[in-house]
């Protein structure tokens, strides 16, 4: 994908690819020189390698299901371009190509030129940098329940009511 286009579509929601185990809805949190970040309901921040991305879909009528409020100081891991990305994540237990049969977790040990290496139980998986479709790390946000925002607006009514 273009980097130009993605900037176009930034704080926006997308779907990415049309179907198959990588398809996710989401919140597009950020564009760098050869990934981009996704906010998802379910599986929180993925950060998606643009040379695998088929597809990217915008719905002009808003008919993107997607019901997560971003906080404004949402924190999650940034970097100029997707080796950054991973060298950033080092340590951190990684979910990588989030579906399908090349689907992995573990923790992300080391990051070469050209591979990095995962500890997934008792297996040091050395795996090519090229077939990282996409990797997150569990940074997520929280769904405010439809219970507690009509909690919290009465809570704030009162409050409000009571200062009058």
């Amino acid at each position: 994908m273009n980097k130009e286009i993605m900037h176009s579509l930034l704080h926006k929601v997308i779907k990415v690819d049309r179907g198959g185990p990588e398809s996710r809805i989401g919140f597009l949190l950020a564009v760098g020189n050869d990934y981009f970040t996704l906010l998802t309901e379910s599986d929180g921040v993925i950060y998606y390698s643009t040379q695998h991305v088929k597809s990217i879909t915008i719905d002009a009528k808003d008919g993107l299901k997607f019901e997560l409020e971003v906080p404004e100081n949402f924190e999650y891991i940034t970097g100029a371009d997707f080796f950054s990305i991973l060298n950033n994540l080092k340590y951190y237990w990684i979910k990588v190509n989030r579906g399908g049969p090349e689907m992995l977790e573990g923790v992300l040990d080391e990051v070469g030129e050209d591979y990095v290496i995962i500890i997934s139980n008792l297996e040091i998986i050395r795996l090519s940098k090229f077939h990282i479709r996409s990797l997150s790390y569990g940074a997520k946000v929280e769904k405010v329940k439809e219970e507690e925002k009509e909690s919290d607006s009465s809570a704030k009514k009162k409050e409000h009511d009571s200062e009058s």
